[in-house]
């Protein structure tokens, strides 16, 4: 489960050019604009990530113009990026008194706070009966933002990584396994049924017979998009999937780049667009700055941002560069 509330370190306070009442404080790799003095360098903070929604409750009540959303019939404050003064503010920094006890930097603190991750309401093309949970003989993924990877980022700067673009849209996995063949969504094993998206396109790229024929037990996973899916911004006219991995299920192990490109094409699917090979450069401001641009999928609309993959099996390093304009220009 995704820790988005933690306890750390604030790292660096800046001041925001014309601002006299807020500044930036950082901490690991994210920036967030608070009140001019409210945290020093080395104050221990609860961080709360993007994404996350918070109760309703009094310590919270300050976000109410601003975040509120309703979610599963319940109010809540959401948690999205924002630009203020100019400044790009990712999260909110709390004080860690109202836990009103002691505690420790790296604590994960979210269901003591009752914050759980934002989710938006689930199209009707994606809705369905399901047969399962998610296969548990499969991987899922679910990248890392980099900004939580400050501490390792030193031993990344230099090296060569594969890099593809980030799709937004939601979650895909088909697999075959000892004869059997399914289709996922991110947390659940789907029935079969031609109105939901993800068997739509399973049918019509006939994936199960191609996936078959491999003669291999294998779960390709990619990136469902089209129409009723997130806003459609890359103006597909039927639903489609990228390929971004292919796990090798008797090897419990994700394929290489150059392998897992192989087998989409023997199936017949397309891959998220390639970036290439690149070196991770010396900064963390720098590499999102890489993962900001245009989508290849759609010149007219902004890339959701950048998966960085370097080599393999146990020593498999892979995380996201989310783009900060796509967020700033309400990217989910």
């Amino acid at each position: 489960m995704r820790k988005l509330a933690t306890i750390r370190t604030v790292n660096e306070t800046r001041p925001i050019d014309g601002a006299d009442m807020i500044e930036l404080a950082v901490v690991d790799g994210w920036k967030c604009v608070t009140k001019k003095g409210e945290f020093s360098v080395g104050d221990a903070v609860i961080y709360c990530e993007i994404d996350s929604f918070l109760p309703v409750r009094d310590e919270f009540e300050f976000l109410r113009k601003s975040s509120l959303k309703t979610m599963d019939d319940r109010e809540g404050f959401r948690l999205r990026t924002v630009k203020l003064r100019g400044q790009i503010s990712q999260g909110l920094l709390l004080n860690p008194s109202l836990l009103g006890r002691s505690f420790q930097v790296g604590e994960d603190v979210t269901d003591e706070l009752g914050i759980v991750k934002y989710e938006a309401p689930i199209p009707a093309c994606l809705g369905g009966e399901v047969v399962g949970a998610f296969p548990a003989f499969v991987a899922k993924t679910d990248e890392e933002r980099i900004q939580n990877l400050a501490s390792d980022f030193a031993s990344y700067r230099g090296k060569a990584f594969y890099v593809s673009e980030k799709i937004d849209g939601t979650s895909f996995t088909a697999f075959v396994k000892d004869g059997e063949f399914g289709v996922c969504g991110r947390n659940w094993q789907l029935a079969e049924d031609q109105s939901n998206s993800h068997w739509r396109v399973a049918h019509a790229f006939s994936i199960h017979e191609r996936m078959t024929a491999l003669g291999r037990s294998l779960a390709v996973q990619g990136e469902l998009v089209g129409p009723g899916i997130q806003k459609n911004r890359y103006g597909l006219k039927e639903p489609a999937v990228f390929v971004f991995n292919v796990y090798d299920i008797d090897a419990s192990a994700f394929l290489e780049k150059s392998a897992m490109e192989a087998v989409s094409e023997q199936l017949g699917l397309p891959i998220v667009p390639p970036i290439g090979m690149l070196a991770v450069p010396e900064t963390i401001d720098e590499i999102l700055a890489i993962a900001e641009g245009k989508s290849a999928l759609n010149p007219k609309t902004e890339r959701e941002g950048l998966v960085w993959v370097h080599g393999s099996g146990d020593d498999r390093i892979s995380f996201k560069t989310i783009s900060n304009r796509f967020l700033a220009k309400g990217g989910d």
